[in-house]
């Protein structure tokens, strides 16, 4: 399991949905010389991130990583991440979905509260509890229980995602499992009219995790916000509305 990609700034400035890559951010277009140590995948990394408008409005407003902005759109148009609110962030490293979701429920302030793991070290974070721990591992659920504050979470966030291998069923496997796990943690975690986000993956959601949600929320949709790249299979199941534990 890994969290979020990329390391970058670790100040935090305000997460309005005015922020992002507008602003007359002129485009870069930026090439690289191949250089005998890159391999071409690598090559056209460096390339998308050095001419990724969302890589370059990160840099500038302090967040932690581009997927900052996935949050963001997504937050804005849903609502999840209420003034109070107790939000558990799994996969958290570099830290980009918790700068938001501690900004937003104000657990700065000791308002909301934000409980964050990663098997990645995360630098700390002003109005995070964090931990270095890989979910799947016996007693990382027993430890964000344990730093909740009666022990139920409002929202659960998970962009976990598996190292890939190339091979696409074998990959899609891995991240459902992660998400599968998520969504079973949720169900035991969340209080009564709770939310749940889930990266997965276009191909799509297995429809034994389709069906254990449908069971527990009012509602499922699949989301994908503009940050994620039109290019990429990534999108998210939000799960809004949980039900209760069965």
């Amino acid at each position: 399991m890994k969290g979020k990609s990329g390391k970058g700034a670790s100040g935090k400035k305000g997460s309005g949905s005015a922020h992002g890559p507008g602003g007359g951010q002129r485009d870069l277009n930026v090439r690289l010389k191949t250089a005998r140590s890159r391999t071409p995948s690598s090559q056209r990394w460096l390339e998308r991130q050095l001419n990724d408008p969302y890589v370059a409005a990160a840099k500038r407003e302090g967040f932690r990583s581009r997927a900052a902005y996935k949050l963001i759109e997504i937050d804005d148009k849903h609502r999840l991440l209420k003034p109070g609110a107790r939000v558990v962030d799994l996969g958290a490293a570099p830290g980009g979905w918790s700068q938001i979701a501690a900004e937003r429920v104000q657990s700065i302030g000791g308002r909301g509260q934000v409980v964050a793991i990663d098997i990645l070290d995360m630098e700390p974070l002003a109005g995070v509890v964090s931990a270095t721990l890989d979910f799947m591992a016996e007693g990382a659920e027993d430890w964000l229980k344990s730093k909740l504050k009666g022990g139920a979470a409002d929202v659960v966030l998970s962009d976990m995602a598996a190292p890939t291998v190339g091979h696409t069923k074998t990959d899609h496997i891995r991240i459902m499992g992660l998400a599968e796990a998520a969504a079973h943690f949720a169900g035991d975690v969340l209080a009564p009219g709770g939310a749940f986000l889930c990266k997965v993956f276009q191909g799509g959601t297995e429809r034994e995790l389709l069906d254990f949600l449908k069971q527990r929320f009012a509602s499922v949709r699949h989301v994908k916000p503009p940050a994620s790249r039109a290019d990429s299979a990534e999108l998210y199941v939000l799960a809004t509305g949980f039900k209760g534990r069965a």
